[in-house]
């Protein structure tokens, strides 16, 4: 079967930056929805036409994928007003924010926290692949005909290097998928 818009495609892939890093691998196959909300337009748009068993190598500017690095978007923020356990790496959602953090940082940015200092905590409102621009190497693992269901949700529920809250993927999780 060929890719068309809202079929389900497995993929793997590599992703690097620009100096060749290494910044995620998918050695199994993932499902994702396309016509969805689970893959970057740039990257269904080069899936198109393939079928499984091909390999598509495509290479994505900033202002294509995750945008560029907005620095309004760290906040230096009192080390007290955060929990004692808190580390590095950690997302939070701007409306879950301590009370007493800066009224201006957005409340529907998803903050990661980058740096702990003894007296302040550095929140980051970009997503960590913001302002670089990537290669990746995918192979089409398989092709099928999406159901009404999948179509009507608009995802899989595997998005794009979406990152999600603690609450929803759990301490430690360093995935970006």
């Amino acid at each position: 079967m060929e890719i068309t818009t809202q079929c389900v495609v497995a993929l793997t892939w590599t992703l690097k930056d620009t100096l060749g890093e290494e910044l995620d691998v998918l050695d199994e196959p993932v499902e994702f929805l396309l016509g969805g909300s689970d893959l970057l337009p740039s990257i269904e748009a080069a899936l198109q036409g393939h079928v499984a068993g091909d390999k598509v190598q495509l290479q994505i500017e900033p202002d294509q994928a995750f945008g560029d690095f907005n620095d309004q978007l760290i906040f230096l923020e009192p080390r007290t007003l955060f929990p004692a356990d808190l580390q590095e790496g950690l997302t939070m959602e701007g409306y879950a924010l301590p009370e007493g953090c800066n009224p201006d940082a957005p409340k529907d940015a998803l903050y990661t926290i980058t740096d702990i200092y003894p007296e302040h905590v550095v929140l980051d409102g970009n997503h960590p692949l913001a302002g670089i621009a990537i290669r990746i190497q995918m192979k089409v693992e398989s092709v099928r005909e999406a159901t009404e269901e999948e179509i009507g949700s608009g995802t899989l529920g595997t998005g794009f290097f979406r990152i999600q809250p603690l609450h929803e993927q759990g301490p430690g999780s360093g995935h970006l998928h």
